[in-house]
């Protein structure tokens, strides 16, 4: 379910031109946004965060840049609702108590990715099951995507694939990770 990421986590691809193959950006937390989407059977669409996260946007030799995310579950919430955030936090969806993180790595992609838009592609690690995951990132409204406005992305995930099926009479097994990301020079 998660991930912006993955996802999430297409956005975080969004590192603008750098001078040096060995630097990385940080993702920005406080102006950015990693989030999902997931609807009960009833037709309620439930609007999950991540409040706690890290993540950075490293480059590579090759001048390929690398996203790396990584989403704490004990931070989850699902806006509004105690009770599904107890659930999403539960045994039978994140299970924190023995699943405290989730992690995409991204496959390496060219930078022009996050300013022309395309697939993001990578791992994503969720209760310490890892799939691979295809991630749709938008079209950027700026030159210096990441830096002066956000890189934007989302990907649908299916619970079932990362052994969260619990709750499948009330909770849709598709799940959308919504990204909007911005980075910051690492000091």
């Amino acid at each position: 379910m998660l991930a912006p990421a993955g996802f999430w986590l297409s956005a975080l691809a969004a590192a603008p031109a750098l001078a040096d193959d060995d630097r990385a950006l940080v993702l920005d937390t406080t102006r950015s946004d990693i989030g999902f989407h997931l609807r009960t059977r009833w037709g309620q669409q439930l609007d999950g965060r991540f409040d706690d996260w890290r993540g950075e946007i490293a480059v590579l030799p090759d001048g390929r840049h690398q996203v790396r995310l990584t989403l704490p579950t004990g931070g989850v919430e699902i806006v509004g609702s105690r009770s599904y955030t107890r659930i999403t936090r539960g045994a039978g969806f994140f299970d924190v108590e023995r699943h405290p993180e989730v992690r995409f790595v991204s496959d390496p992609y060219p930078p022009e990715l996050v300013r022309d838009g395309g697939e993001l592609t990578g791992v994503l690690s969720i209760r310490g099951i890892a799939q691979r995951e295809t991630f749709r990132i938008a079209p950027a409204a700026c030159a210096r995507p990441a830096v002066d406005c956000d890189v934007v992305g989302q990907g649908d995930v299916r619970r079932s694939r990362y052994a969260m099926d619990r709750w499948g009479y009330a909770l849709s097994d598709q799940v959308r990770f919504t990204l909007r990301i911005r980075a910051v020079d690492r000091p």
